[in-house]
């Protein structure tokens, strides 16, 4: 089959690589039908050093059952799945607890011989606890927001629950990525009466306004601070979802929560230390956030994306094939493209 590896930062090749097989009684073969890039995706673009032999990449897709081990009994060859990026068991103590992201069987898509997202081909481990059957489509718009389920959409929705946004409140999002897009998106619907965003691309912040910000800022740092205090009577907003990763987005975050408020960081980050110190105790701002359970929240988002209440999928503004992987990242590092959907 043919598979994406990367082998260094701007190195994505599309190869041939062995066809997936069944190694536990517990996976599944899935036939992949939609997959993307995913923004954390551009991290190693940008920066992984050179390697001999490559990794497989991507960890969200759609995909159809072939093949199924003995001990499956939750999905049959021919049923459409949502993958979420990472695998579990959801029976864990972790699991049950609703953080299938630290599953004590569980992993990552695209390592420890497990296939990467953005191929023809997965096998699946684990798949009675990680696959999530929906009905079957042929509406690439339905299935465009059936595939932000095994990511982007419920990493907002994480972002806005751990800041716990509800109905009447002020949010920031910093962001206007597809993660902080979904987080607009995710704050709308959980209630909240003014979504500032920050952005400086236009067409996503209008996309943003779409999806229920009511205001845009575009400056950064402390000017970009100022901007949204002025929008809230100098206090900031109850909550700030950082979806970047970035030390100065962090910042941003800060400087940008009022009194008593929450920073919810799901970008992931690529820095150590930050401003953690005196001004945000006496403040009593809660950092939280973290590696959304995906799997968690699907059960909770998908009937909203079924009926077409929401519509995440909108994020995806470029559609290709899997030979045509290497340009969609250099699309999305060049910021010519939000996110590219792969469909084999």
């Amino acid at each position: 089959m043919r598979a994406t590896v990367i082998y260094g930062a701007g190195d994505v090749r599309v190869e041939t690589v062995p066809d997936p097989k069944l190694v536990e009684p517990t996976d599944v073969i899935l036939r992949v039908v939609r997959s993307c890039i995913c923004g954390s995706d551009l991290w190693p673009y940008a920066d992984m050093a050179p390697s001999e032999h490559g990794r497989r990449i991507g960890h969200e897709f759609l995909g159809i059952v072939e093949e199924t081990g003995a001990d499956v009994t939750t999905v049959t060859k021919g049923d459409l799945v949502i993958a979420p990026f990472v695998y579990s068991d959801n029976t864990c103590q972790f699991c049950r607890e609703g953080l299938q992201t630290s599953c004590v069987h569980g992993g990552f898509w695209g390592a420890k011989g497990v296939d990467g997202g953005q191929g023809e081909a997965v096998r699946v481990p684990q798949a009675d606890g990680t696959l999530v059957k929906v009905p079957h489509t042929e509406d690439d718009d339905l299935l465009a927001s059936l595939l932000t389920l095994s990511d982007v959409f419920p990493t907002g929705h994480h972002a806005a629950t751990k800041a716990r946004v509800s109905a009447g409140q002020n949010v920031t999002v910093i962001g206007d990525g597809a993660v902080g897009l979904s987080a607009v998106l995710a704050a709308k619907r959980l209630g909240a009466e003014r979504i500032v965003l920050m952005g400086r691309h236009r067409a996503r912040t209008d996309l943003g306004r779409e999806f229920g910000a009511t205001d845009v800022v575009a400056e950064r740092g402390e000017e970009g601070i100022a901007k949204v205090r002025e929008l809230t009577n100098g206090e900031g907003t109850h909550a700030v979802l950082e979806c970047v990763g970035t030390k100065p987005a962090f910042e941003m975050a800060v400087g940008a929560v009022r009194a008593g408020g929450a920073v919810s960081r799901v970008g992931v980050p690529q820095y150590e230390e930050g401003p953690i110190g005196p001004a945000l105790f006496r403040r009593n701002v809660t950092v939280t956030g973290g590696v959304a359970p995906a799997r968690h929240y699907i059960p909770e988002l998908l009937p909203d994306v079924l009926d077409g209440k929401y519509q995440p999928g909108r994020v995806f503004d470029r559609t290709i094939d899997v030979e045509g992987v290497p340009d969609g990242y250099r699309a999305m590092a060049d910021r010519e493209a939000l996110k590219v959907l792969i469909k084999p």
